[in-house]
C-alpha cells in the first residue's frame, strides 16, 4: 500500500470529512506558549506500544466529533484562543486535513500539528501551502530501532524524513517545530534518547523536549516507572540539554 493510499480518508473531501476522536476546546499544553482547542483525529498506521490514545489508532472506526462543532466553537472563541492543534491518531493519514486547516486559518485562528512522522510527502504539502504554523515532531527511537517502537517496517526513514521537510522550510521562514522524544524504562527508546537528541541537533533543530511515556491510557502491559527512573531521566535531561537548545523541555510523566 502506498502512502497515498494508506492515507486517504474514506471521503476524501472537505473538512467536514475529517473524522474527529475528540475535541478539547482550551488547552495550555498542546502547543508551547500558545492557547488552543485541540482536535484528536481518529485513525494511525503506527503501533507505538507506549501510546495513551491507542483508541485513536484503529482507522474505520467512525468519528465522535462532528467537524460543525469545531467550527462552532472557533465562532465562539475568536479573541480567546491562538489557534487549533490537530492531534491523533495521526491527523496527517486524513485528506480532509488540509481542507480544515484550511478554514481554521480564514477564521483568524493559526495551526499546529503533532504528527509522529509516517507521511513526510503529506507534511511538506501542509508546509509548502502554508497550512501550519507550528509542529511538534516525534522522533522515538533510533533508525535501526524504529520499527521495534512503532511496530511497523520502513518508519524510519519517514520520520527522520519529515525532520529534514521541517528543516527545510525553516531556513525559508518556514513553520516552528519542536522534536520530541518519549523514553520507557528499559526500553530501546531511552538507551536512545540522548543519540537521538545529538543527530537531530547536529542536523539543526534547536527546539526538543524529552517526554516520559505515561501509562493511562495505554493497552499494552509495561512500566511507565522503575526503580530510579526519574533520577535516570533526569540524567538523560541533563545530557540532552547540555547539546544546546534555543529551548529545552522536559517533561516528566
Amino acid at each position: 500500500m502506498t502512502e497515498t493510499e494508506e492515507a486517504r480518508a474514506p471521503s476524501g473531501g472537505p473538512a467536514d470529512a475529517l473524522v474527529i476522536a475528540g475535541l478539547v476546546p482550551m488547552s495550555t499544553v498542546d502547543w508551547p506558549d500558545h492557547l488552543s482547542a485541540t482536535v484528536f483525529t481518529q485513525g494511525c498506521p503506527w503501533n507505538c506500544f507506549y501510546c495513551h490514545n491507542q483508541a485513536l489508532i484503529p482507522v474505520r472506526t467512525p468519528g465522535a466529533v462532528a467537524w460543525g462543532e469545531v467550527r462552532d466553537l472557533l465562532g465562539r472563541r475568536r479573541g480567546l484562543l491562538d489557534g487549533v492543534v490537530f492531534t491523533g491518531g495521526e491527523a496527517l493519514r486524513q485528506d480532509a486535513l488540509a481542507d480544515a486547516a484550511r478554514e481554521v486559518i480564514d477564521m483568524g485562528f493559526a495551526v499546529g500539528l503533532h504528527t509522529a512522522g509516517p507521511y513526510p510527502r503529506r507534511l511538506h504539502d501542509m508546509v509548502e501551502r502554508g497550512l501550519v504554523d507550528w509542529v511538534g515532531l516525534d522522533i522515538k527511537a533510533l533508525p535501526e530501532h524504529y520499527a521495534q517502537v512503532v511496530g511497523r517496517p520502513n518508519s524510519a526513514a519517514k520520520a527522520w524524513q519529515c525532520l529534514h521537510v521541517l528543516l527545510e522550510a525553516a531556513a525559508d521562514g518556514g513553520p516552528d517545530f519542536e522534536v520530541r522524544t518519549t523514553v520507557v524504562p528499559g526500553d530501546v527508546t531511552a538507551d536512545d534518547a540522548v543519540e537521538v537528541a545529538r543527530r537531530v541537533h547536529e542536523a539543526g533543530a534547536r527546539v526538543y523536549a524529552l517526554q516520559q511515556a505515561r501509562g493511562e491510557g495505554t493497552t499494552s502491559r509495561f512500566a511507565v516507572v522503575a526503580p530510579g527512573w526519574d533520577a535516570a531521566c533526569e540524567r538523560m535531561a541533563e545530557r540532552i540539554e547540555a547539546l544546546g537548545w534555543d529551548r529545552f523541555t522536559y517533561r516528566p510523566a
